[in-house]
């Protein structure tokens, strides 16, 4: 990332993230895409992983990795990451600033979900209890700006 303080990028194309492989991901490779991203054509998924929230988690990127592909997993699994905290990623940081929630700069639980506009700017943050199903219209709201 270009700047040290991650609450000030301008987009979530200045940060990388770990792939659930290991491989280094500039997040400018989705530059024109909406996309959702959430701690597990138009529209990517970026998922992930974390074991901050009741230990649900625990296992090795290696053995998240098979348990999603197994499920028939259709998105970019990275790899496992802390969302609050001293170590939370600098990502979250960025996301988490541009998007408060109930609990201000903290994530609540997994599967909090952040929508990025096309050009890398989140637009919305969802509860982890909000169905999936509910996020559709904002969605094509996006891919149709």
């Amino acid at each position: 990332m270009a700047a040290s303080d991650p609450t000030k990028a301008s987009s979530i194309f200045e940060f990388q993230a770990k792939s659930i492989d290991g491989e280094d991901i500039s997040l400018s490779k989705y530059k024109g895409f909406v996309t959702l991203i959430v701690n597990v054509a138009s529209l990517r998924i970026l998922a992930f992983p974390c074991n901050q929230f009741g230990n649900q988690e625990p296992g090795t990127d290696l053995e998240i990795k098979e348990f999603a592909l197994a499920r028939g997993a259709h998105y970019d699994l990275f790899s496992k990451i802390d969302v609050n905290g001293d170590k939370a990623d600098p990502l979250y940081k960025y996301l988490k600033s541009k998007q408060k929630g109930i609990f201000g700069n903290k994530i609540k639980w997994n599967f909090s979900k952040f929508i990025c506009d096309k050009n890398g700017i989140p637009v919305q943050r969802y509860a982890p209890t909000t169905e999936p199903l509910s996020l559709v219209p904002d969605i094509e709201k996006y891919l149709c700006q």
